[in-house]
């Protein structure tokens, strides 16, 4: 019996993980599943390694993220090859993918001093005699479960602040990309060859579930937002703290005074790119009624003009094989309901490819324009103005990012939308900014990575007081006097009783 049946599927033979490239059905790595017991003793490891990581201090460690930052730029090539092979990515998307992480390697490498490390806070006067004083110190153990779709910047998305602010972590790969996982914990351990600082456990869901129950100080995961309920209810019964990046449906806005060439070619990179395999891409999308149609027409001539296959294009296979399946029952039930399909639609779907789909009047309680689709497919519906859009861009439970075209307003409805994310004049760019948080709201998770905020996840606020003359006003002793007291009183209405 082969092991392989359908090609991308990863199977378990002989206590090996086996993973496949969605399009030619190679094997591109094997890795061996780990037991409850192996992600204990993970977890225990990493653990003892993480003391050890945290007592480098702040400059030890920024040395030697710079070192694997400049191990993954020497070797851009040889991982993009692989993240192609396994994922079937385009080389050159999954190049952008590794870029894009290596700069946030650099940026929490050098900015983890800077923002979690100790400095005075101003007292208030109320208790002028303390000196208060913050710090953020490592949780510990962070545990990190990482998708499939960008197997390099998500991961590290959280791997490299964690390890920045000073903990371990152990990372349990997507089952469909786990070469691509362990080939960054094995460079890593080329730079830090002294303790198991980030290390991978390799499985299906149940791997990820024992991660969840295995003591980790905190959890990482990407996601769906059905996977998300999952992992918080098996990290509830320990109190472990969880930072969620689930599912989005992500809108774009075209207003009236909107660049129509800008707005298209970047409404089929948001859309399409990675084969409309990202969280944060575009599939929903409202031009206002007076743009409508030169807007549509532009955005089919370049959907139009992409390439699909395995080597040399610009989109690959869908990498979930059960995808392809999901976004058919999409692209048929928008037709079926009364939408048209300008480009593409039903036949688009040619598994392991689907090609470029442009749906437009499609209800808005369809599949296609409620739920994730996760394909080359992008619904353009048409609206009066942007406050309609916003309206309709809001109504979903989902809250990840957004993208508004326009010059006058922009701004301020790119502020309304319900997104923890959202670019004006493009999009997607906020994934790449080193110096803002990544995350979203409602279905689509709650907590930060990626700047200030992100490195501030992965480290716990400790505050210090500290006694540095005699109270003029004691109130917190047991020697307090009545007329303290009423000094107390009295000061307190002339401070903020006016």
């Amino acid at each position: 019996m082969t092991a392989v049946q359908i090609p991308g599927n990863p199977v378990i033979e002989a206590g090996q993980l086996v993973s496949t490239s969605p399009a030619t059905g190679v094997e591109a790595g094997r890795l061996p599943v780990a037991t409850d017991a192996d992600v204990q003793r993970a977890v225990d490891r990493a653990r003892t390694a993480g003391e050890w990581w945290a007592g480098l201090g702040f400059t030890a460690r920024r040395e030697r993220l710079l070192r694997w930052r400049a191990l993954l730029a020497k070797r851009i090539e040889q991982l993009a090859e692989l993240v192609h092979v396994e994922g079937g990515k385009p080389v050159a998307d999954a190049i952008v993918e590794i870029v894009t992480a290596i700069e946030h390697i650099d940026w929490a490498a050098r900015n983890a001093n800077r923002v979690l490390g100790p400095r005075r806070v101003r007292s208030r006067l109320i208790l002028a005699e303390f000196s208060g004083h913050l710090e953020y110190q490592p949780f510990g153990v962070i545990g990190v479960i990482g998708p499939w779709n960008y197997p390099v910047f998500t991961p590290i998305g959280s791997a490299a602040y964690a390890l920045a602010a000073g903990n371990a972590v152990v990372l349990k790969p997507s089952e469909y990309t786990p070469a691509v996982g362990q080939w960054l914990v094995d460079s890593f351990a080329e730079v830090v060859p002294e303790q198991p600082v980030f290390t991978a456990v390799h499985g299906l869901g149940d791997v990820g579930a024992a991660l969840c129950r295995s003591g980790v100080n905190k959890l990482a995961f990407t996601g769906s937002t059905a996977t998300a309920r999952k992992v918080m209810a098996a990290c509830a019964e320990t109190l472990t703290p969880v930072l969620i990046e689930g599912g989005g449906k992500d809108a774009m806005i075209v207003d009236s005074d909107a660049d129509l060439d800008a707005a298209a070619e970047a409404c089929v990179w948001g859309g399409m790119t990675n084969a409309g395999q990202t969280c944060i891409g575009i599939e929903r999308v409202y031009a206002v009624d007076e743009v409508f149609d030169t807007f549509v027409d532009k955005v089919v001539t370049r959907a139009g003009r992409l390439t699909v296959g395995p080597e040399g294009t610009d989109i690959g296979p869908i990498t979930m094989p059960g995808q392809v399946d999901v976004i058919r029952r999409h692209i048929e039930a928008a037709v079926s309901s009364g939408g048209r399909a300008v480009l593409g639609g039903p036949s688009a779907v040619q598994p392991p490819y689907v090609h470029p789909t442009v749906l437009v009047d499609v209800p808005e309680e369809s599949a296609a324009v409620r739920e994730e689709t996760f394909g080359p497919t992008l619904t353009i519906n048409r609206v009066r103005d942007a406050d309609e859009a916003l309206a309709r861009a809001n109504a979903l439970p989902y809250g990840l990012g957004g993208s508004v075209f326009g010059r006058r307003r922009a701004v301020a409805i790119a502020r309304r939308l319900r997104s923890g994310m959202a670019s004006v004049n493009s999009t997607l760019t906020f994934a790449g900014m080193s110096t803002l948080p990544f995350g979203g709201v409602g279905d689509s998770g709650f907590g930060r990575i990626h700047g200030e905020d992100g490195l501030r996840e992965f480290g716990r606020a400790k505050a210090i007081t500290r006694r540095r003359a005699r109270s003029l006003l004691p109130s917190m002793t047991f020697e307090r006097t009545p007329t303290d007291v009423a000094r107390l009183v009295k000061a307190i209405k002339v401070m903020y009783g006016r």
